[in-house]
């Protein structure tokens, strides 16, 4: 996919790809997440995400609202371990608007006191809601042993105490210490020139001062394996496998991606669903999921079921795990797999908003962005061999941590 790229004087990056529809979307990437807060400030840059939106020097909360929904476009954000995004999608005479209303809400917000003290009883509100789906509360209890004593492993909603114990000061010090401008991309997929967008982009953040990259983050360190187990009051067994994994820059990547894909993600005709739902009705929701990062990455594995048929699911996926360590994928299955995830990544470009928010990720990772024939040819690239050493060093029960939410009986 054709796309452009042009770099201001204090670092920021302007990217452009091209769409001749009457809609355009667009984003501001922050390479700074919950993994760089401080331990007492864990919630911290979710946090802010929220605070942004409140008051500006020349905005309140219903200016900073209307400023996009008035026409009819759509705003947004949110906050990962690594990074932090803000997104709108807009009709195409509003890119101007959408460029400065981003410049304003994350380099001109004031923080007042009473928004803060506001803004905490919401997120108070946001954890205790998460903590009632224990489908989704589970991963970020696993990913707190996976990461032990690492801010990777803090859940980036933060706790009741520390969301509670945050100050203005606080939010400030992040800001200056973590938005980076050589760590920024404001990207636009739209129907305008790549001049136009150099020509308002500079308008709005050419004047940024200048604030480069230090490099702070701690690698985490993999724990010793582990298998716990909580009692909650729940209605159903809740279970997660899972383990370090191949990092955003490690040459497996591309294999586990695809692999994880065939083996236990989207779509009905995963290994997983078919063996394990499908064919047993152990378990309505089961599926496996890998997350690469900046200097590691995470592999899960997540089913819920009832209780009496939690060690015969666990029986099931070790006997998959097994299956295909001591039976690689045939050169037919694996190109099977790789049709059906190219297919999928394929149509995932019809996703607009979703498209130019990866490019935007991919440029802060990589300096670069690959088009859809250099993405199809890594997969194609992808061996049996290499098939073979990823399930050998990745699915194999004996290397994999566990937790288990069960029922009160």
């Amino acid at each position: 996919m054709e796309y452009n790229v042009h770099t201001l004087s204090n670092g920021i990056r302007l990217l452009h790809v091209p769409s001749a529809s009457t809609i355009s979307h667009s984003c501001i990437i922050i390479n700074s997440g919950s993994r760089d807060e401080k331990e007492d400030q864990s919630g911290l840059a979710h946090f802010i995400e929220h605070l942004i939106f409140k008051q500006t020097s020349k905005r309140n909360t219903n200016q900073i609202l209307n400023r996009l929904e008035s026409v009819g476009a759509d705003l947004n954000a949110y906050t990962t371990k690594e990074y932090t995004c803000i997104h709108a999608s807009f009709l195409n005479p509003y890119m101007d608007r959408t460029l400065e209303l981003f410049n304003d809400i994350v380099f001109h917000s004031t923080f007042p006191e009473e928004e803060i003290e506001k803004e905490k009883g919401v997120v108070l509100d946001e954890i205790a809601s998460y903590q009632d789906q224990p489908e989704e509360a589970i991963y970020d209890d696993f990913e707190d042993l996976i990461f032990a004593n690492h801010p990777m492993g803090r859940n980036i909603l933060g706790s009741g105490e520390s969301v509670t114990a945050l100050q203005r000061t606080d939010i400030l010090k992040f800001i200056a210490d973590n938005y980076h401008t050589d760590k920024i991309v404001v990207a636009v997929i739209g129907n305008y020139s790549f001049s136009k967008i150099v020509r308002v982009g500079s308008k709005h953040y050419a004047d940024i001062p200048e604030n480069l990259y230090i490099k702070r983050r701690l690698t985490p360190i993999k724990p010793a394996i582990f298998r716990r187990s909580q009692v909650k009051p729940i209605a159903q067994a809740h279970t997660i496998l899972g383990c370090h994994a191949y990092s955003l820059h490690e040459s497996y990547k591309t294999g586990l991606l695809l692999l994880n894909n065939h083996f236990g993600g989207t779509g009905m005709s995963s290994v997983l669903n078919l063996q394990i739902r499908e064919k047993y009705g152990i378990a309505y929701t089961i599926e496996s999921g890998y997350s690469p990062l900046t200097d590691t990455g995470i592999f899960t594995l997540y089913f819920g079921t009832d209780i009496e048929k939690v060690d015969r699911a666990l029986s099931l996926i070790n006997k998959e795990f097994k299956r295909l360590r001591d039976k690689p994928l045939t050169e037919i299955q694996l190109q099977k797999a790789k049709n059906k995830f190219i297919g999928q990544i394929a149509l995932g470009e019809e996703n607009r908003i979703g498209l130019i928010i990866s490019m935007a990720k991919s440029l802060l990772e990589y300096d670069r962005i690959d088009d859809l024939e250099t993405v199809f040819k890594k997969i194609q690239s992808v061996t049996t061999a290499d098939a073979a050493t990823i399930s050998s060093e990745i699915l194999d029960e004996r290397n994999l941590s566990s937790l288990t939410f069960y029922p009160l009986v």
